[in-house]
């Protein structure tokens, strides 16, 4: 006999699950059109992965998974994607969410599925990746990806793997009625997990007011080291904190996971998912749904398939609208209030709870909190509910976080002991959300911080680089300046100069070829005779194809007066090398381009010099005017055409230098000129 062990405060609510019980489980249908919102799950929302007008078959990927944290949606029915949209579900906030809206086809075709012969043969990481690829999360509420929660790293053992069949919910049968129907599909699913997660042991966890669950159980899970353990009925014994504890004795310590004590959680839904997307291959495309209340003439347990609207669910049952105020998604402990009765069925949905206003009334209006305890006596997660309430009206959140507010389990058991009916779970859940939202606001904060500090590091380095160029070139053009002022004279106002310069630099390179003249002659020897051969049978082709009247004639013919040509440049050249072509070469002289600069910049100085000071001094002021409209010419167009700022610095540059030149020349100019 195990051991078992309880945790602090609980209640025990009328359970009122007989109504849902009487009858097995049933389909509920395929309705006209499904509705599948992309975030059915803890994490990231799914990526879609098809178009508005695309037909799909059954079980084809709707919407891949964002990341590790994330799952993936598939088409519960065949037929054609309608719509992918804001649509409003079934959330606490009563906000919308992106959905891929599917019109089915009435065929349910399914698509080719590739189920796994033996899953004994499979590394660990291949069954994660096809339940990661099933789109299976936490179907007992929570709605954490199960991809995600059995990739355990290899140094975590995992000493005990919990299968949480407690459903200590009231009104919902949706764990109790799957585990009396199908409870060698369970167990199949237990074993794959055991084979992913090697764990120690392995304990399915059943309150004993489910007695037909634990026997079918029992059964199934004979021969194996698969241990059913029933334990005493108390809410909210399903909480997984609250099971481990029941059945190991361990607490999860505050802000951590279960993992960390060496411990994995998976509910009863989650388990049968598992088998069936390892066994056969199908993806996580439906699940089993209480509908029950007393606003339901046919109240039970349903098939059904995700993305489903409410109301179609609703009929199944015998739905009567005129006796139900408010439908609530989930129980009347942690159920809320469905905003319309056409949002979808999705991955969390347990159960459609329909009450009379007599079975289930209105809170009454909340009175000032007595200060009477019973909140922390029934706080099953050992937290100070009254305290937390004060903290929560007083907007005092880090004292809130001080007392492990996410340690809430949400349960609300303190709300339904309070003599004052405070409703304290949603002012914690309000709480939750603004320090979750504070928190994502701080984190973009701060990522803003980060980027603008960045940008203005790499502005000012950029800053100083320029800074240090253009101390650079100012440095370069002093120095130039100082050199001028010493020679007394510059290549540009001094053109006679310069061209004597080009001179001598192509002189020097000719004398430098002379000693190779002889090697250049016998190439060019070389050269002509290679020429004169491929004319002549360039000829030969041509009268060939003349007399053929071939009609590559023009183009043979083309080819011999390029050939002709080259052999006459070749000959030239050869001729200018050549000892008995001296008479002409001195007789005929080529220009000397060199020459010719040096003899017009002499004319040019002779001009010049033939003008009075005056005349020079106006001359060269014209000069410079001229320059530096040009530059100013040259500046524009850079700047219009969006040039390199190196381009527009250097005109810049140029642009000053030439109006100091102009105010130099100016200061030259005799007085009545210069005004």
């Amino acid at each position: 006999m195990r051991k078992l062990f309880t945790f602090h405060g609980g209640i025990h609510p009328p359970e009122n699950k007989s109504q849902s019980l009487a009858q097995p489980i049933r389909e509920a249908g395929i309705p006209s059109h499904l509705i599948l919102p992309l975030s059915q799950h803890i994490g990231a929302p799914a990526k879609p992965v098809v178009t508005v007008g695309e037909r799909v078959l059954k079980g084809q990927l709707l919407a891949s998974a964002r990341g590790t944290v994330s799952a993936a949606v598939h088409a519960p029915t065949s037929g054609v994607v309608e719509a992918i949209e804001d649509r409003q579900i079934a959330h606490p906030s009563g906000l919308t969410t992106m959905c891929i809206v599917l019109a089915s086809d009435g065929k349910d075709e399914w698509i080719t599925l590739a189920p796994t012969l033996n899953y004994l043969e499979c590394q660990p990481e291949e069954i994660v990746a096809r339940i990661q690829a099933a789109g299976i999360a936490g179907m007992g509420g929570a709605g954490f990806p199960t991809a995600a929660k059995v990739n355990t790293p290899p140094e975590r053992k995992v000493e005990t793997l919990i299968i949480n069949g407690t459903e200590c919910e009231p009104y919902i049968t949706a764990d109790d009625i799957l585990m009396q129907e199908r409870p060698q599909q369970i167990i199949a699913g237990v074993k794959i997990l055991q084979h992913l997660l090697q764990p120690g042991e392995t304990l399915i966890g059943i309150e004993d007011n489910k007695p037909e669950a634990i026997a079918a159980l029992q059964t199934a899970a004979e021969g194996s080291d698969i241990e059913v353990v029933s334990f005493p009925t108390k809410y909210p014994s399903g909480g997984e904190k609250q099971l481990i504890e029941i059945l190991t004795g361990k607490q999860v310590p505050s802000g951590g996971l279960p993992l960390d004590i060496g411990v994995i959680c998976q509910n009863i839904g989650s388990v049968v998912a598992v088998e069936d997307a390892i066994t056969l291959g199908q993806p996580l495309i439906s699940r089993i749904t209480t509908v029950t209340g007393e606003a339901v003439t046919s109240p039970g347990n349903f098939q059904v398939l995700l993305g489903t609207p409410m109301r179609f669910l609703l009929e199944q049952a015998g739905y009567l609208t005129e006796k139900n105020e408010r439908l609530v998604m989930g129980g009347p402990m942690m159920g809320f209030a469905v905003p319309d009765l056409d949002v979808p069925i999705v991955k969390t949905t347990n159960c459609l709870l329909a009450p009379t206003p007599s079975e289930l009334p209105n809170p009454a209006p909340a009175q000032a909190c007595i200060r009477c305890g019973l909140c922390e006596q029934a706080c099953p997660a050992s937290l100070l509910p009254q305290q937390m309430f004060w903290f929560a009206q007083g907007k005092e959140f880090e004292k809130l976080e001080q007392h492990n507010l996410f340690d809430c389990i949400e349960c609300g058991a303190c709300s339904w002991v309070c003599p004052s009916n405070i409703p304290l779970v949603q002012y914690y859940r309000a709480s939750k959300s603004e320090i979750l939202f504070a928190r994502q606001e701080h984190k973009k904060a701060e990522q803003s911080r980060i980027r603008f500090e960045a940008r203005q590091q790499r502005l000012e380095r950029g800053e100083a680089e320029k800074a240090a160029k253009r101390a650079a070139r100012k440095q370069a053009a002093e120095q130039r300046a100082r050199d001028t002022s010493a020679t007394g004279q510059t290549g540009e106002d001094d053109p006679v100069q310069a061209a004597i310069d080009r001179a001598k630099a192509k002189k020097a390179a000719q004398q430098a070829a002379g000693s190779s003249s002889e090697s250049e002659k016998q190439r060019l020897e070389d050269n002509v005779a290679s020429i004169r051969q491929r004319l002549e049978k360039a000829n030969q082709k041509l009268t060939q194809a003349e007399a053929e009247n071939s009609e590559h004639v023009d183009a043979l013919r083309s080819g011999v007066d390029k050939t002709r040509a080259k052999l006459e440049a070749a000959e030239q050249a050869l001729a200018a090398l050549s000892p008995g072509d001296k008479d002409k070469v001195e007789a005929e002289p080529p220009v000397d381009a060199a020459a010719a600069a040096i003899a017009k910049a002499m004319a040019a100085r002779t001009a010049k010099a033939e003008l009075d000071p005056a005349e020079q001094a106006k001359e060269k002021l014209r000069a410079l005017e001229l320059r530096l409209q040009k530059t100013r010419d040259r500046l524009t167009q850079s700047r219009s055409e969006d040039a390199d700022e190196k381009v527009i610095e250097a005109l810049e540059a140029s642009i000053h230098r030439l109006q100091d030149k102009i105010t130099t020349a100016k200061a030259d100019l005799p007085t009545a000129e210069a005004d």
